[in-house]
């Protein structure tokens, strides 16, 4: 099996190895949904430091869309010039960069709970927890719509360079939702069982996989289970992940949770979640990626040498330490080469 420094392909994308930095919203963003200097030097600094992959934080297609009014956005196309001079800086560190296209639905302005400049949207009238307002149900004749600002956003990020294009439906955002019984009601051929209720999600992707270049890879980000009775079940997701292969994904980035307040503890430790991307990825025979309190070098390589996941995925340990990977091959004993602008600080490695 490869180890975490091993390259990987994916279309015509090659990944010189396994370590992604995760989508985190960074809440930095002008009312305008352009990224600026922050963004700039908070992924660039992630490239230097030696990562296989940088997904951008989630990026709305709509600006009713949004999870905050500091959120990034692929809404209009005077978002394009800013994101595509990150992406510039980033491929010239030798390292591929895709985005997350997303829409918030009933969790739009989270911070202010739900309150914002615009009213949100989900597919049934159902809050996303006490105190918050009641979206409004989308309306069978509008979800083409929602299938059309995902087609012209990966236009868009095709415009500004980026590799990669990860379709947001986790942590019960407007995509998970749909997906689960828990915040989908329907009556439509957009609710019900669970062949409706994955129906946009499917729509989305195809359409956008119908768009984005044949050789720059689609992943979707999914929630495995819900961690509430009645929700999404590692079954559903399985049965999720077979029909995004069958659409043309590439990768199922599998993560957990967020459509509601979890009702009990969630048993969180070091991987947790990683058990759920091996059984999508041995059950669906589709890539994954996994993610969650993934923090030590031999840690991560284990979870590619064994088989549970193609790829790791790094949030939280990437934000106290830009350069992880650099210090991790060394660990591993992998004799990667670094900045020409720091060598002087590269330590001998001992294989």
């Amino acid at each position: 099996m490869p180890g975490l420094f091993d390259p990987m392909i994916l279309r015509g994308l090659t990944l010189p190895n396994r370590i992604v930095m995760s989508p985190m919203c960074q809440y930095s963003a002008g009312p305008d949904g352009r990224a600026n200097d922050w963004h700039f030097v908070h992924y660039g600094t992630r490239a230097v430091g030696g990562v296989g992959l940088i997904l951008l934080e989630a990026t709305a297609v709509e600006s009713r869309g949004r999870i905050s009014e500091a959120d990034l956005g692929l809404y209009d196309d005077g978002q394009i010039e800013p994101l595509a001079r990150i992406v510039d800086f980033i491929h010239a560190q030798g390292v591929p960069v895709g985005v997350q296209l997303a829409h918030a639905g009933r969790k739009a302005w989270s911070p202010a709970r739900g309150i914002g400049p615009e009213q949100a949207v989900a597919p049934s009238a159902l809050p996303y927890a006490d105190g918050w307002p009641a979206p409004r149900e989308l309306s069978t004749d509008e979800l083409p719509l929602i299938v059309e600002a995902f087609v012209q956003a990966a236009r868009r990020a095709a415009r500004a360079g980026f590799d990669v294009i990860e379709i947001h439906a986790a942590h019960g955002y407007l995509l998970h939702e749909f997906l689960s019984p828990l915040s989908n009601h329907r009556q439509d051929a957009y609710g019900g069982d669970l062949e409706n209720r994955m129906r946009l999600l499917l729509d989305v992707v195809e359409a956008t996989r119908d768009v984005w270049p044949g050789d720059r890879p689609l992943f979707v980000r999914l929630s495995a289970v819900d961690w509430a009775p009645g929700g999404l079940t590692l079954e559903d997701t399985v049965k999720i992940a077979k029909a995004l292969k069958a659409r043309g994904v590439d990768l199922v980035d599998v993560s957990s949770g967020g459509l509601i307040p979890p009702p009990e503890p969630i048993p969180e430790g070091p991987g947790y979640q990683t058990g759920f991307a091996a059984e999508v990825r041995r059950r669906a025979g589709v890539a994954t990626g996994a993610v969650g309190q993934i923090t030590a070098p031999a840690q991560a390589d284990a979870v590619v040498r064994s088989g549970q996941a193609d790829l790791v995925f790094l949030a939280r340990q990437l934000l106290r330490e830009p350069y992880w990977p650099l210090r991790a091959a060394a660990e591993l004993g992998v004799d990667r080469s670094w900045p020409r602008q720091y060598l002087r600080a590269k330590p001998r490695v001992h294989a």
